[in-house]
């Protein structure tokens, strides 16, 4: 699992049919210090996240486990909500 922010939603007019009634999230990957890294890209929400929430992704094959027995095409989801972290004795809150 890595960490993101959540910077938007994407709207889809058209999707692959086993997507429906899935929301997509638009996200930034994060450093622990909470910088951006990389490019945003979207993932696939499992956990009801919104905007400006810090969260925990995963990419590849266990992206699609979330939604079992649904079969989700997708490579990278959202699977939990971050709520608080500590890094050498340092207190993260989001």
């Amino acid at each position: 699992m890595q960490l993101a922010r959540v910077i938007g939603n994407v709207v889809s007019t058209q999707k692959d049919p086993k997507l429906a009634g899935s929301t997509l999230l638009l996200v930034q990957p994060l450093t622990q210090d909470r910088e951006p890294i990389g490019l945003p890209f979207v993932a696939v929400d499992s956990v009801g996240a919104g905007i400006d929430e810090e969260v925990f992704f995963v990419r590849g094959r266990e992206a699609s486990l979330p939604f079992l027995p649904r079969q989700v095409p997708t490579d990278a989801a959202v699977v939990g909500i971050c709520d608080h972290w500590t890094i050498n004795g340092s207190d993260g809150v989001s």
